[in-house]
C-alpha cells in the first residue's frame, strides 16, 4: 500500500476526526472500530457501540482481527491468513473515490472462511479498484467460530450476524463522512459471507440497512436449527473439558477456543454425511429471536423483497476442497455411489452425472454432484424463493474461468472469482489460487458487472425468472444461457 502522508484525507465520523492514507489514488480508512473490543465484561455478549477519542485517530493500518483458526496445510497457500493481535477486532476499512463527494454508492463487503477464519483485512479485499470506479468499498470483521455463532439457549445467540448488523448500522451512521449515500448500500459476500448475505436478508433488525445484496457461492441451506446448534455447542464442550454454559466458555483462552472450534468446523467439512450440521457447525442459527426462522421460507413469504439480489456460483466450487489435498484421485467407481447416497443425492444422481459427462472421472463426477448439492442448488433455491414475491429483481451469474493452478485441475473453484471482482490482480498473495498471469478481461468483465449492480442496480443481462432462467456465463466475456445443466437441476428439484 502507498503512503502520502502530505496529502493524507482526514474525515469526522460520530466517535471523532481520522486521519487515513492515499492507497493508488484513492483515499483509504484502515481500522476503524465500529463497535466496542468484545473481550472482558463484553465477551460472547452483544456488540456495544464504540468509545469515541480526542483529537485524530490515526486509520492508516489495519486494525486486529478477530480470534480465528488456520487452514489446513494443502489449502492455506490458498487462502494466506493476516493475523493481527489487539482487542480491538471489532473493526472495518473504507477506501473512498473523495472524502468530500456526495452521493456515492457503497458496497460493503463480508468475509468467507467457514465461519471460522477470514478478516476483512486479507489484501485481496483491497477497495481501491471499487474506489477507482466510483464506489465507496467498506470491508469488515465479526466475530468467529464459538465467539461469534456459539448457540446456548440461553437467549443470547448469532452474534457474528449481530456483528455485521452493528458494522451496516456504523456504514448508516457515518458513509456520508466518505461520500458515501447510505441510501445506496449494496451488502456483498463470499461462502460464509454470502450465507451471511442471504442471512441478513431476512433479519429483522437489519431491515432497512442495505438496499442490494450479492451472494457469491453460498445461500441459505447451512443455517442450524436451535436443537442442532446445541449438539454442537455440547461437542465443543466436551473437546474442551467444559460445562456446556456460556460462562465456562468465556473461561476458556480466545485463541484456544477460536483453534478447537476451528478444527470442529475442518472435521465436520471433511464428513460424507449429510446430518444437520455436518457441513458447518458454526453458522447462522434460527433461535426464533434474532432469525425467527429458516431463511429460505421467510424469502417465500416476502422477506427482502425490496432488496435487488445479484448471486451465483463457480462452475467447480468443491473442486477447491478436492484437488489440494488430492482426494479427487482416491474416489473410484465404488465409492461413488455411496458418497452421493450419503449426501442424500437423489437415486440415479451418478447415472445422469456420468452420461452427461462421458470419460470423466469417478473424483470429477463427484466435484461436480458436491458443487451443485452444497452451492449451485441451494443458491437456484434462493433465486427461486424470491420469485413470487420479490419486485426488486434477482440476477444470476455462472463463474467459468478456470485457474491454471495445480495443472489446470482446480478449474473454476471456490473463491477463484474473488481477484477478478475486486480487479487486484497485481496482489501477489491471491496467485496460487488463480496462477501468476491472471487475465484481466476476465476481471473487467467481472468487475464491470459488481460495479454496474453496485451503481445502477443492474449488472448487465436479464432477470431470472422460471420462464428462461436466464443465467450469465462469466469469463472474458458474459454469455448468457436459459437454464444451464437444466437436467441435473431438475434432478435436484426432485429432492425438495
Amino acid at each position: 500500500m502507498t503512503n502520502d502522508t502530505d496529502s493524507a484525507p482526514v474525515v469526522r465520523v460520530a466517535s471523532g476526526r481520522l486521519r487515513g492514507r492515499l492507497d493508488q489514488g484513492v483515499a483509504a480508512f484502515l481500522g476503524i472500530p465500529y463497535a466496542a473490543p468484545p473481550f472482558g465484561a463484553l465477551r460472547m455478549r452483544p456488540p456495544e457501540p464504540p468509545a469515541s477519542w480526542e483529537g485524530e485517530r490515526s486509520a492508516t493500518d489495519y486494525g486486529p482481527t478477530c480470534p480465528k483458526g488456520d487452514y489446513g496445510p494443502e489449502i492455506e497457500a490458498l487462502f494466506p491468513e493476516v493475523v493481527i493481535p489487539g482487542e480491538e477486532c471489532l473493526n472495518l476499512n473504507v477506501w473512498t473515490p473523495d472524502p468530500q463527494a456526495s452521493g456515492l454508492p457503497v458496497l460493503v463487503w463480508i468475509h468467507g472462511g467457514v465461519f471460522t477464519k477470514g478478516s476483512g483485512s486479507i489484501p485481496g479485499y483491497r477497495g481501491t479498484s471499487f474506489a477507482r470506479d466510483g464506489v465507496v468499498c467498506v470491508t469488515v470483521n465479526y466475530r468467529l467460530g464459538a465467539e461469534g455463532f456459539l448457540h446456548l439457549g440461553d437467549g443470547i445467540a448469532n452474534l457474528g450476524l449481530l456483528d455485521q448488523i452493528a458494522a451496516l448500522e456504523w456504514v448508516r451512521d457515518n458513509i456520508a463522512a466518505f461520500g458515501g449515500d447510505p441510501g445506496r448500500v449494496t451488502v456483498a459476500g463470499q461462502s460464509a459471507g454470502a450465507m451471511s448475505v442471504v442471512t441478513l436478508m431476512t433479519m429483522p433488525r437489519a431491515r432497512g440497512l442495505f438496499h442490494q445484496a450479492i451472494a457469491q457461492s453460498g445461500a441459505a441451506a447451512q443455517t442450524l436449527t436451535a436443537e442442532s446448534a446445541l449438539a454442537v455447542a455440547a461437542h465443543l464442550a466436551g473437546s474442551l473439558g467444559i460445562a456446556p454454559d456460556r460462562e465456562a466458555f468465556r473461561q476458556v483462552p480466545p485463541g484456544l477456543l477460536a483453534r478447537t472450534a476451528s478444527a470442529l468446523a475442518d472435521e465436520a467439512q471433511s464428513a460424507a454425511d449429510a446430518s444437520a450440521w455436518a457441513r458447518l457447525p458454526f453458522a447462522p442459527v434460527v433461535d426464533g429471536d434474532t432469525l425467527p426462522g429458516h431463511p429460505l421460507d421467510a424469502l417465500r413469504k416476502g422477506a427482502g423483497s425490496g432488496v435487488r439480489l445479484l448471486t451465483g456460483w463457480n462452475r467447480d466450487d468443491t473442486r477447491i476442497g478436492l484437488v489440494p489435498t488430492g482426494m479427487i484421485d482416491l474416489i473410484d467407481e465404488r465409492m461413488l455411489p455411496a458418497i452421493a447416497g450419503a449426501l442424500g443425492a437423489p437415486d440415479g444422481t451418478v447415472e445422469r452425472y456420468r452420461a452427461a459427462r462421458p470419460g470423466a472421472s469417478s473424483g470429477d463426477l463427484l466435484a461436480d454432484i458436491t458443487t451443485d448439492c452444497f452451492i449451485r442448488i441451494p443458491v437456484t433455491r434462493v433465486a427461486e424463493a424470491r420469485l413470487e414475491t420479490s419486485e426488486a429483481g434477482t440476477w444470476l451469474y455462472r463463474f467459468d474461468h478456470e485457474s491454471p493452478s495445480f495443472a489446470g485441475r482446480l478449474r473454476a473453484a471456490h473463491a477463484v472469482e474473488i481477484p477478478y471482482v475486486f480487479d487486484l490482480l497485481d496482489e501477489k498473495s491471491g496467485h496460487a489460487l488463480i496462477g501468476d498471469e491472471p487475465s484481466q478481461a476476465v476481471a473487467g468483465t467481472a468487475h464491470g458487472a459488481w460495479v454496474r449492480f453496485v451503481s445502477g442496480g443492474d449488472p448487465g443481462w436479464p432477470r431470472y425468472d422460471l420462464t428462461d432462467r436466464s443465467t450469465a456465463l462469466i469469463g472474458e466475456k458474459i454469455t448468457v444461457a436459459g437454464d444451464p445443466g437444466g437436467a441435473e437441476r431438475e434432478l435436484w428439484a426432485a429432492r425438495g
